[in-house]
């Protein structure tokens, strides 16, 4: 059984047990908007991405951060998946949209999961 994030119970008193993608996109999810040092006894979860809206805006910055998450999918989630590619593009001064390729390791299908933040601190 995949518990859904966020945790929550359905309408007959059950957990809510989410289909299997959509259980691997809520995994995907959380790696890239954990913050480094937010989870207890895992200092190095997460890929920091949230913290692009604090640096400067160019190419290079873009690059390093794409890289990172990419990494820390790979890290995190390789054993389900394998992260082809990471884009992420701002979308204003407090908007981030993240596009992610990823080949479900269970089935060998390739997928494509978008995910935006908006309200950025």
């Amino acid at each position: 059984m995949n518990v859904g994030f966020p945790f929550a119970v359905g309408g007959r008193g059950r957990l809510v047990d989410p289909t299997y993608d959509e259980h691997v996109r809520e995994m995907i999810e959380l790696v890239l908007f954990t913050a480094p040092g937010e989870r207890v006894n895992r200092p190095d979860f997460g890929s920091g991405l949230l913290r692009l809206v604090f640096s400067p805006r160019n190419p290079e910055t873009l690059a390093a951060v794409q890289f990172q998450a990419q990494s820390q999918l790979q890290q995190w989630l390789g054993h389900v998946i394998d992260a082809r590619s990471v884009a992420v593009e701002m979308l204003g001064q407090d908007a981030l949209k993240v596009i992610v390729n990823y080949l479900v390791r269970r089935d060998g299908q390739e997928r494509t999961a978008t995910f935006e933040r908006r309200g950025l601190p």
